[in-house]
C-alpha cells in the first residue's frame, strides 16, 4: 500500500494537488494566449480572461468541496481523539466554522473575477485568506494543547512555522497594495494586467503579487501536515432505514416501526 493510500492521507494530497494544479494550469495558459505578464502576475489576473477563467473557476471550485471534506475529517478526527476535553471541543468547532468560511470565500474568488466585481473578489480573498490564517491558528494551538499525548511536538512546531510563513505573507502584501492602490502611481490599476519594469510603482506591484503567490503556497503547505495524521483515520457510514420499501404500502407498515442498522466503510 502507498504512503496516500492509508486512511485518508489521500484527501488532502488531493487538495494540495490540485489547487496548485489550478494556478499553474490557468498561469500557463494566461501566458501562452499573452493575457498577462510572464514574471509573477497576480493569481487572480491569470484567471480574468476566457478561456484561462473557466478553468480557474471551475478547478477552485472543486478546491473548495476538497478543503471542506479535509477540514471534516479532521474535525472528526480531533473529536475522536478528545472528547472529554470541552477546551480542545470548543476551539474544534470553532476552526470547522472558520475552515468552512474559507472555502466559501475561495468560491467567491472563483466566480466573482476581480476586473469584473472587484470588492466581492476582495471580500472572497478576506475570506479565504484572513479567516483561513485565523483556522490555522486554531488547528496550531490544538496541535499544541494535544501534544505529546496525542500529537508529536514535531507536527506543532511546522504548523506554527508555516502559519507565521502565511502572517508574513499576509502582511507584505497588505502594505505593498496599500502602497500601490494610495493613488500615487495612477488610476484604475485594478484593470491593469500588464506592466513595463520601468513604470512607477513596479516595484510595489512585484512586491505584492510574490507577496500573494507565497500567501497561497503557505497554504497549501499547511495542509500538506495532515497527511500522517490521516493515515491514523478512516471514517463509517450509518444509515437508518425506517421501512424495506421505498413506497406506502399495507404491508410495509409494519416493517416501518423496524429500524434496520446498516454500517458500511468509506
Amino acid at each position: 500500500m502507498w504512503w496516500f493510500q492509508q486512511g485518508l492521507s489521500f484527501l488532502p494530497v488531493a487538495l494540495v494537488v490540485w489547487s496548485a494544479a489550478s494556478f499553474v494550469f490557468s498561469y500557463i495558459t494566461a501566458i501562452v494566449l499573452h493575457h498577462v505578464d510572464p514574471l509573477v502576475p497576480y493569481i487572480s489576473d491569470t484567471g480574468t480572461i476566457p478561456p484561462e477563467r473557466c478553468l480557474f473557476g471551475i478547478m477552485l471550485n472543486v478546491s473548495a468541496f476538497l478543503g471542506m471534506a479535509t477540514m471534516y475529517v479532521r474535525y472528526k478526527q480531533v473529536s475522536a481523539l478528545s472528547p472529554e476535553k470541552p477546551k480542545i471541543l470548543r476551539l474544534n468547532k470553532l476552526g470547522l466554522t472558520l475552515g468552512w468560511m474559507s472555502c466559501f470565500g475561495l468560491c467567491i474568488i472563483a466566480n466573482f473575477q476581480k476586473c469584473i466585481l472587484y470588492y466581492i473578489h476582495v471580500l472572497g480573498a478576506c475570506l479565504t485568506f484572513g479567516v483561513g490564517s485565523i483556522y490555522m491558528l486554531v488547528q496550531t494551538i490544538l496541535s499544541y494543547l494535544m501534544q505529546p499525548e496525542l500529537h508529536s511536538k514535531d507536527v506543532f512546531w511546522a504548523r506554527l512555522a508555516v502559519f507565521l510563513w502565511s502572517c508574513s505573507s499576509i502582511l507584505s502584501m497588505f502594505v505593498s497594495s496599500v502602497v500601490l492602490y494610495s493613488g500615487l502611481y495612477g488610476q484604475n490599476l485594478v484593470q491593469k494586467l500588464h506592466w513595463d519594469p520601468q513604470e512607477r510603482g513596479y516595484t510595489s506591484h512585484i512586491i505584492s503579487t510574490v507577496s500573494e503567490w507565497s500567501l497561497a503556497f503557505s497554504f497549501l503547505s499547511f495542509f500538506l501536515t495532515y497527511i500522517r495524521d490521516f493515515q491514523k483515520i478512516s471514517l463509517r457510514a450509518v444509515v437508518s432505514l425506517q421501512g424495506q420499501t421505498l413506497h406506502e404500502s399495507p404491508g410495509s407498515f409494519r416493517a416501518e416501526e423496524q429500524a434496520l442498522l446498516i454500517a458500511g466503510s468509506i
